[in-house]
């Protein structure tokens, strides 16, 4: 089981995530250690004076992750081409074919095809680290120990070195201005050693980390548009807008993304309004 995998490797890394006290795997069932019920979102909702705190816990552990998992990481699944792919078309298929009924010509289908090229190769160009895969304030728990404690590992890869960073950062649920996240994501970048320092310098990073934003963003957004379709959980809709925007927000910065956000702007937000 890849839960039981994962959870062997936190535990070895001495991060904070369930501990496995008894497992059965031939009957499915886990008796875990308890982080209690209070996720990130939660107390960021609450008290949201309590950020900087919270975040600086969960960067540390992210780099801690990153560092220590360098043992591990050659043992998880590749975040490859093939995959990267297939989220960016849950964006495309299900978002803006199921959900808004937006017809792609077969000029618009060559500029998303080829802006889907651009964010798979600013993927695979990046350092390969362990991925979490879904590092956010829902899967993040403030703990009476250690801060802070993570769930949710079990899809696991080896991937992109700033997909989780982006993920805590330009999070689905919860928005923070965009100096304070540039700041966060510049700390990061100091907390790496002089090498990868050298192989990726602070432009260069902040391009990774944009633009796998996008690609983690278009992913989000056709997810929660399938969990409405599929599995009936329309209460994800809501966090569609939030998510987009942090994608319309690039427009000035990354000349290539102006198809994209032409798209989101003109057909899928206003569609989207319409339909909400």
């Amino acid at each position: 089981m890849p839960y039981i995998l994962v959870a062997g490797y936190l535990e070895a890394m001495n991060l904070n995530a369930p501990r496995i006290i008894a497992a059965n795997a031939e009957q499915g069932f886990l008796l875990l250690t308890d982080l209690g019920a209070t996720h990130y979102l939660d107390k960021l909702q609450q008290q949201p004076d309590l950020a900087g705190a919270l975040y600086a816990d969960a960067l540390r552990a992210l780099h801690h992750m990153q560092t220590r998992g360098v043992a591990y990481q050659s043992s998880l699944p590749s975040y490859d081409e093939k995959l990267l792919r297939f989220e960016l078309s849950l964006f495309h298929d299900w978002l803006c074919g199921r959900h808004l009924g937006i017809e792609f010509a077969a000029a618009d289908e060559a500029k998303w095809q080829s802006l889907c090229d651009s964010l798979v190769a600013n993927a695979l160009d990046q350092p390969a680290v362990f991925v979490h895969r879904d590092y956010h304030s829902r899967n993040l728990m403030v703990t009476a120990g250690i801060n802070p404690g993570i769930l949710d590992f079990q899809d696991a890869v080896e991937g992109p070195l700033t997909y989780d960073l982006v993920s805590l950062l330009k999070d689905c649920y919860v928005r923070w201005p965009s100096e304070r996240v540039t700041a966060w994501a510049h700390d990061y970048h100091a907390l790496l050693d002089v090498t990868q320092r050298r192989q990726v310098d602070l432009d260069l990073f902040m391009r990774y980390f944009d633009l796998m934003g996008v690609q983690r963003h278009l992913k989000a957004a056709g997810i929660f548009a399938r969990l409405n379709h599929r599995d009936g959980k329309s209460a994800y809709l809501r966090d569609i807008p939030r998510t987009l925007s942090y994608i319309v927000e690039l427009e000035s910065q990354y000349e290539e993304l102006g198809y994209l956000v032409k798209l989101i702007n003109a057909h899928c937000l206003p569609a989207f309004e319409e339909t909400h």
